[in-house]
């Protein structure tokens, strides 16, 4: 059976316990064992890349600690899976940009808020296969990204609010390998309600994760 680690904390507005407990019901259903502390230190286990197959944080903001930070690179570097979602995985840690360089992304806006776009699935891979472009009541996320990504999902902004971004296309969902590790991200899930609104946005996080696992 693979092993998941969840960190969770951080900015209380991205719901870290709600969210994190529904992807780790949905991790648990299909057969992997997951651990979710609520601090940090959990990543200074010595066992850390021995004992887990993935790791998924969820800390929106904050500061990671520095021997924390290295562990978790360390252990991608070595093979450990990284999956996450929204400001959880991708607008944590600001200052750390040896982070940033791991998940592959950083969010920088969400213009208009909480507001109704469309995700548009683009790849062909087993993450989001069958499951067809659908739409979103939440954050549309305006992010600055990794181009080796491998994209699977993209949002188009209108202009609405920010009328010089009109017709840019963002990526929402893709994956991407740091040293031996495989790590994959998905911009949707600003709160649990999210999750449960579109299910399509849920079966990606938990598909993705699943194939980040070592």
């Amino acid at each position: 059976m693979k092993r998941a680690l969840i960190f969770r904390g951080g900015w209380s507005g991205h719901e870290p316990v709600q969210t994190s407990d529904l992807v780790a019901g949905e991790l648990r259903k299909r057969g992997m064992e997951v651990e979710i502390f609520d601090q940090q230190e959990c990543l200074l286990q010595p066992e850390l890349e021995t004992k887990y197959d993935l790791i998924l944080p969820v800390w929106t903001m904050g500061t990671l600690i520095p021997e924390g930070s290295a562990a978790l690179r360390k252990a991608v570097l070595n093979g450990v899976g990284l999956a996450g979602w929204h400001g959880g995985m991708c607008d944590a840690f600001r200052q750390d940009t040896e982070y940033q360089f791991m998940t592959g992304g950083q969010w920088v806006a969400h213009p208009g808020n909480v507001i109704d776009y469309r995700v548009e699935i683009t790849g062909h891979d087993p993450i989001v296969d069958g499951i067809g472009d659908f739409d979103m009541h939440s954050e549309q996320y305006y992010m600055q990204v990794d181009p080796g990504n491998e994209v699977l999902a993209v949002t188009r902004f209108n202009g609405a609010v920010c009328p010089w971004i009109d017709g840019t296309v963002m990526p929402v969902v893709w994956k991407r390998r740091y040293g031996k590790g495989k790590v994959f991200y998905s911009s949707l899930g600003h709160v649990a309600e999210d999750f449960r609104r579109s299910p399509q946005s849920l079966e990606i996080m938990v598909r993705g994760a699943l194939w980040a696992a070592r």
